[in-house]
């Protein structure tokens, strides 16, 4: 395949995509079109509309993407477009499983106590999972002293 050969609008979108891929050792296919600079994702204009080419490869090689999920990579290589490095998932486990979500579980594993003082340590910690996946972590003696005060304000005089 050529690298050279200009588009035309006649030409199939997967051939597009496959033009401006160059297969690393790693089996990843790293895009050599246009990079966005902040996010390192690859772009592909349709009907001068920019869209991310590892999106567009996986629609046109694997199917549709389900609503609601996005597609992780699990190479970690932003400008791969190979489906096979691609996997439907929830934002929230997208977040968990990247860069972001990492440095997010670092950032709260550095913080020892709660904003009252109280020790995040084993007998003193909750550890819930919001139905978004988020998970949290709250101290038991605020929340003891929380419930005790709202106790109070429920009692008949």
């Amino acid at each position: 395949m050529s690298f050279n050969k200009r588009d035309t609008p006649r030409t199939p979108l997967v051939e597009r995509l496959l033009r401006r891929v160059e297969i690393a050792s790693t089996g990843c296919w790293e895009w050599t079109g246009r990079i966005h600079p902040s996010t390192g994702y690859g772009y592909l204009d349709i009907l001068q509309v920019p869209r991310r080419a590892h999106r567009l490869m996986y629609e046109e090689l694997v199917g549709p993407i389900p609503n609601g999920l996005d597609l992780d990579h699990l190479c970690r290589v932003r400008c791969c477009v190979n489906p096979d490095h691609l996997e439907p998932v929830t934002r929230g486990e997208n977040t968990r499983r990247g860069l972001a979500g990492a440095q997010t579980a670092k950032r709260m594993a550095a913080i020892s106590h709660c904003p009252q003082g109280h020790p995040y340590d084993e007998t003193n910690t909750y550890v819930g999972v919001q139905k978004s996946g988020h998970v949290n972590r709250r101290c038991r003696a605020c929340h003891r002293e929380s419930q005790r005060r709202y106790m109070e304000s429920r009692r008949v005089p």
